[in-house]
């Protein structure tokens, strides 16, 4: 059951592709380019891969997914998987995505980023934490089938929304920095955010990690939508 200590949780999962994997996804993905000349409006715009991509994800997952439910054992789905194409002068800022309502299902419980290309300078992926209280709502989940009793809801907070603004507060920043072939899992109540592109691209595949869809039982997992719009900043 989803519990508060689960949604600022952090797992890396080293060779989460094979450097073949990782190969044929960069080719697909280049190939899905030259045919639609897709370039994202914003940094946070994200395209869907073929569903060739999203088959090799999704066995990664699989294969993962005991790693995955160390920290997150209410984990028992993912939602399509998004590419994301940061270039020189482009920033994630900070921000953090929360629960969404709670009452709906499935329930997004982390975010699940690969990258598929380092930029050559800046463009890393950062977690913040903090304890300031005004991150925090008044609500308190109730007992159900996903949430123990008493979880705790942070606002929902962009750069431009919120009640707090996230520059302002007091936060220990922790930059990461992850080998070849690793994907990072965080909890969905992180603050979070990518530096800003100084040289060369940084290219990422993310998805939401789920709770309450489906119990996994060593099969394979689905692709479910999450509860959540369809274009959320990429991390």
């Amino acid at each position: 059951m989803i519990n508060t200590s689960e949604t600022l949780a952090v797992q890396t999962i080293e060779s989460f592709l094979t450097p073949e994997e990782t190969a044929q996804v960069t080719k697909i993905v280049d190939d899905q380019l030259a045919i639609t000349g897709w370039v994202p409006a914003r940094p946070s715009e994200g395209l869907a891969p073929p569903d060739a991509v999203q088959e090799i994800l999704s066995g990664a997952i699989d294969r993962a997914m005991p790693v995955i439910r160390r920290a997150f054992p209410s984990a028992d789905s993912v939602a399509p998987w998004l590419y994301h194409d940061l270039k020189p002068g482009d920033r994630i800022r900070s921000h953090v995505h929360g629960l969404g309502d709670p009452d709906e299902r499935p329930v997004r419980l982390g975010r699940v980023v690969f990258n598929l290309q380092e930029a050559e300078s800046g463009g890393e992926f950062y977690l913040d934490t903090s304890a300031c209280e005004e991150l925090w709502t008044d609500r308190l989940t109730e007992a159900d089938d996903i949430f123990e009793p008493g979880t705790r809801l942070v606002h929902e907070i962009t750069a431009r929304s919120g009640p707090v603004s996230l520059d302002a507060i007091a936060a220990t920043r922790w930059v990461c920095h992850p080998p070849a072939g690793t994907t990072l899992v965080y909890g969905t109540q992180l603050i979070h955010g990518v530096t800003p592109v100084i040289a060369g691209r940084a290219r990422k595949l993310i998805t939401d990690l789920c709770a309450g869809s489906a119990a996994w039982a060593g099969g394979p997992l689905q692709s479910r939508p999450h509860s959540g719009p369809a274009q959320t900043p990429p991390h």
